[in-house]
């Protein structure tokens, strides 16, 4: 829409609007071609990835659920290497910011993955997933413990030069002292929330639906969540947050940047509707003229900033 400003810039990743597709729900982008034009897009977080080829869980590891789903799909996907040959090449060509998320089982492993992706032609930045378990700390996951989460984060920046998003888990009890620790270790920028730790029972089967018991819940049941934790986080670090969590149309969106969000993800959305990101951005544009903004950065933690007398 003419004369609204969409950019924005997450530390350094100049993006031409404030709309992902998040991590998991979009596969790697080439998949929705034929829904969708990509390069409207501000950009794709792509599938994640691990150091070596994944399976995945067993299944049954989808769920639908009141408000949302669960998902145990335990980061199925073909290893690094496979994504750098056969998948990476195929994206570079694109106008859009691809963003890479990376998943590893020990500090050590976040590090290779981030030298290997590096200079990989395409690749706009990385997203550290630390919602993963950490086996050398038995089993304690990343994104829980603010010394593990920062390891892991200064492990990614020693070798790469890309922007670096470390997304966050929910399952805490302070997610501030998390992203401050993360911001403390080099991250450009931090990306939240992850999925909600939940499960369903079958009552007819007395079992639980999902082979691996628990998994993760996203969907419009966890955005008060999410805004509640955006909220939080953007008040006390000085890097941009990307908002993400049961965003499902422009004013949820909206609601997010309201919150301090400087960009959105958009999640289970993308399985209702594969081109939601496409109106979600067309509703952003329709709001800041109907409001009288010129430039989508002015919405950034405008609901706090009134709260506090700024505005």
């Amino acid at each position: 829409m003419s004369g609204i400003d969409l950019t924005v810039d997450l530390g350094g990743l100049k993006l031409k609007n404030p709309v992902l597709t998040a991590s998991g729900t979009f596969g790697y982008g080439l998949e929705m071609q034929q829904f969708i034009d990509l390069q409207r897009l501000g950009g794709i977080m792509v599938k994640g990835t691990t150091l070596k080829p994944r399976a995945g869980n067993p299944p049954p590891r989808v769920v639908e659920t009141p408000a949302g789903m669960l998902n145990s799909v335990g980061l199925e996907n073909p290893g690094v290497e496979h994504v750098i040959e056969k998948i990476l090449p195929r994206l570079a060509g694109l106008d859009v910011a691809v963003i890479v998320n990376i998943s590893g089982n020990t500090v050590e492993e976040y590090g290779i993955l981030a030298g290997k992706l590096n200079g990989v032609p395409g690749v706009a930045a990385l997203e550290v997933n630390i919602s993963c378990p950490n086996v050398k700390a038995g089993g304690l996951a990343f994104g829980t413990c603010p010394h593990q989460a920062a390891e892991v984060v200064k492990a990614v920046r020693r070798e790469t030069s890309l922007p670096v998003i470390a997304k966050l888990s929910p399952n805490v009890t302070d997610i501030v002292s998390i992203a401050q620790s993360v911001e403390e270790a080099g991250a450009d920028a931090v990306s939240l929330i992850n999925t909600l730790l939940g499960m369903a029972i079958d009552s007819e089967a007395q079992r639980p639906v999902l082979a691996n018991v628990f998994g993760g819940l996203s969907g419009p049941a966890v955005k008060p969540v999410a805004l509640r934790m955006v909220w939080q986080v953007s008040q006390k670090v000085q890097i941009p947050v990307i908002g993400m969590g049961g965003i499902m149309s422009a004013a949820d969106a909206i609601e997010f940047m309201l919150a301090g969000a400087h960009a959105v993800a958009i999640g289970v959305g993308n399985f209702v509707n594969p081109c939601l990101a496409l109106a979600i951005i067309d509703g952003l544009a329709s709001y800041c003229q109907r409001k009288g903004y010129t430039k989508i950065s002015q919405l950034t933690g405008l609901a706090w900033k009134r709260m506090q007398g700024g505005i």
